[in-house]
């Protein structure tokens, strides 16, 4: 196996698997690793909300007071945390909530608006060129608000955004249900972010993981990365379970598992796992018109063709892929509380995958400050899938030694 690669990608999700695509397009050989099945990890169970309106970052004025509200309320709280004496954890836990603040947001706004935009554009590029059949829609996200104070906060949040160019239409009680029949008479208001999208996000890495081995990547699957060889500044190997690989040019995209891949690189890459859960069931006799957020619980619902996903939860700090019943239940519960469901869903899925999460909430890429032919693309929390293409194309420009397309700067892992 020890033969040289051009360019090595750890990490077959959204990011790994659009890193492959823009590279190759530009003429680069490619090579995908990843421990499990390519485009089958966390990246494919997920709400496959398109975003571009989320430019403020996890890390924010009044995140960690809600985060202690929610925990009074532990039945319904969207965020959950991990018990743990861990160092590393308890480092992450405490920049956390020294980034949230107003500088914190201030400084990621440029960048994540750059990236989401980039990537909303790539998006509907790549699906039509590659004719991809995903039930990729572009009719924005709805936010739906049971109460007032729910329905203010969303209304000052959206001014805020509108500002730096987001599209949004804010809706009373009667155009909410005009533009929402499913929503139950008691949800009393509705912003709808119109420049997002959606799209079934197994479907679409499938197809993208068929097109990038179609133009010419190789694709190791089940193949762990145990460990690196490093000399003057350089990644000389890249060991794994099926031999070793030499590599050019080496792409770090594994996500939440990112910080226990590089143990050997020394780096410190401040990431903790935040699990989320889905559910998927097969179409109600009453679809959603277009994707939703339940305000006040945090829960996404997502019309997929014949599928219909909810997704929810932030757990903190823990690595475990198993679905919680009690949460998968409690999330169809919430579900009910806004919008018509059927009787008896007909679930096909529950799913537990994980995100990986930056203290600043903001994604890590650009070049490692100690290995020169490295590069680090990865820290995408809940928008692995909305920034992947967008990540793809900067970090293709990177590795080809061009200007990427906007500065790359606040997202340096050395920030930290």
């Amino acid at each position: 196996m020890n033969s040289k690669h051009d360019v090595l990608i750890i990490g077959g999700g959204p990011v790994g698997l659009s890193c492959a695509y823009y590279l190759l397009k530009s003429g680069r050989k490619v090579t995908i690793l990843d421990a499990h099945e390519i485009g089958k990890g966390s990246g494919s169970g997920n709400a496959g909300h398109i975003v571009p309106s989320h430019i403020i970052p996890l890390a924010a004025p009044g995140v960690v007071t809600s985060a202690l509200k929610w925990m009074l309320d532990p039945a319904h709280s969207p965020f959950g945390m991990k018990v743990s004496l861990d160092p590393k954890y308890i480092s992450w836990l405490l920049q956390f909530v020294m980034a949230c603040n107003e500088a914190n947001v201030q400084r990621a706004i440029s960048p994540l608006n750059s990236l989401g935009q980039l990537s909303a554009k790539n998006f509907a590029q790549l699906i039509t060129e590659e004719k991809f059949d995903c039930s990729y829609q572009e009719k924005g996200f709805l936010n739906l608000y049971k109460n007032e104070e729910g329905f203010h906060a969303g209304q000052h949040e959206a001014e805020f955004m509108q500002k730096h160019g987001i599209p949004i239409n804010v809706y009373d009680k009667s155009k909410v249900h005009e533009v929402e029949p499913v929503a139950l008479s008691d949800v009393i208001g509705g912003i709808h972010f119109t420049g997002d999208a959606h799209l079934n996000p197994a479907v679409f890495l499938k197809l993208l993981s068929e097109r990038v081995r179609a133009i010419g990547a190789e694709m190791f699957e089940n193949t762990s990365v145990t460990g690196f060889e490093s000399m003057n500044g350089k990644i000389t190997k890249v060991k794994t379970n099926a031999g070793d690989f030499e590599s050019e040019q080496v792409i770090l995209a594994a996500g939440a598992f990112t910080p226990l891949v590089a143990r050997d690189l020394k780096l410190n890459i401040p990431i903790q796992p935040a699990r989320g859960y889905s559910l998927t069931m097969t179409a109600n006799k009453q679809m959603p018109r277009q994707a939703l957020i339940l305000g006040e619980r945090r829960i996404a619902v997502s019309p997929l063709g014949n599928l219909l996903r909810f997704t929810g939860r932030l757990e903190v700090g823990n690595y475990s892929q198993m679905p919680n019943p009690v949460w998968i239940q409690r999330i169809e519960n919430s579900v009910r509380e806004y919008i018509t469901l059927d009787e008896k869903l007909d679930i096909q899925e529950t799913w537990a995958g994980l995100r990986p999460v930056t203290p600043d909430g903001m994604p890590i890429i650009g070049r490692s400050p100690t290995h020169g032919n490295l590069i680090l693309a990865t820290g995408h929390a809940m928008l692995g899938l909305s920034l992947g293409p967008g990540t793809g194309q900067v970090v293709a420009e990177l590795v080809n030694g061009q200007t990427p397309s906007f500065s790359l700067s606040p997202m340096r892992l050395d920030r930290f």
